[in-house]
């Protein structure tokens, strides 16, 4: 897989079975900057780290899209999130391994419009990669415009 590319698959999450799977969890804050059709600027602060990303649509038919992704201090991160646009997103970030290089994580959002509500994601090497479904997986919302986070 080319450098910054992500293939990640979106999954509801059926029920609350994924805690007892769970080794860690992080609390999550993310504003935007950008949130344009194609391409999106998203700050996160994540406990005691912070990220500022930058992602795009499809790169070709099919689930491979573009990340960028840096640490930048958290100081610098709490500054940038003033200038986001309205509409900040809480969440509760749950990690459940799968292998030494693939886990399950599962978001429990916190605000917004899916408040209450829990999002489950892999990240992939190959679109084609197959991987077991836990059984607290619900249908999938992969591409589905209304799960983008940038969209809550």
């Amino acid at each position: 897989m080319p450098k910054n590319t992500e293939i990640e698959r979106k999954f509801l999450v059926q029920s609350d079975a994924f805690m007892a799977q769970a080794t860690h969890h992080y609390e999550i804050e993310q504003g935007y900057l950008c949130k344009e059709p194609g391409k999106t600027i998203r700050v996160r602060i994540r406990d005691t780290q912070a990220f500022l990303t930058i992602k795009s649509g499809k790169l070709r038919e099919g689930l491979a899209k573009f990340e960028w992704e840096r640490e930048i201090d958290v100081t610098d991160a709490r500054e940038l999130m003033k200038l986001c646009l309205p509409g900040s997103i809480q969440k509760t970030r749950y990690i459940i391994p799968i292998s030494d290089d693939r886990c399950w994580e599962v978001d429990v959002f916190h605000s917004g419009s899916m408040s209450g509500k829990a999002l489950a994601e892999i990240e992939l090497g190959d679109e084609n990669e197959p991987f077991e479904r836990p059984e607290w997986l619900g249908d999938e919302v992969t591409g589905l415009p209304q799960y983008y986070n940038a969209n809550m």
